[in-house]
């Protein structure tokens, strides 16, 4: 969580939603140095959210399913007992 809590990995982070991207490709649509996004990603790939493969001589980075998966583990605990509140409550409102 720590690692998205940056609105600069969390650009990366969205823009590789939409599937795998060069380092390149993802620095021409922010306003930080290729340098910069290259730092941005390998704190995304400690993190275990992003895979990365050589093509040549570029990095093609992605989403890694499972840092997805733990994510939103981590988000649905939360979801899960909201969604409980909530049906307590209408229980309640309906006595």
């Amino acid at each position: 969580m720590d690692a998205l809590g940056d609105p600069t990995r969390r650009a990366i982070f969205e823009q590789l939603s939409q599937g795998p991207r060069a380092v390149g490709e993802i620095a021409e649509e922010l306003p930080v140095s290729r340098p910069a996004v290259s730092q941005h990603l390998r704190a995304l790939k400690d993190a275990g959210l992003v895979l990365e493969r050589r093509e040549g001589t570029r990095r093609i980075y992605r989403l890694d399913p499972k840092g997805l998966a733990g994510v939103r583990d981590y988000f649905d605990r939360f979801w899960d007992a909201a969604l409980a509140d909530f049906k307590a409550a209408a229980e309640r409102r309906k006595r």
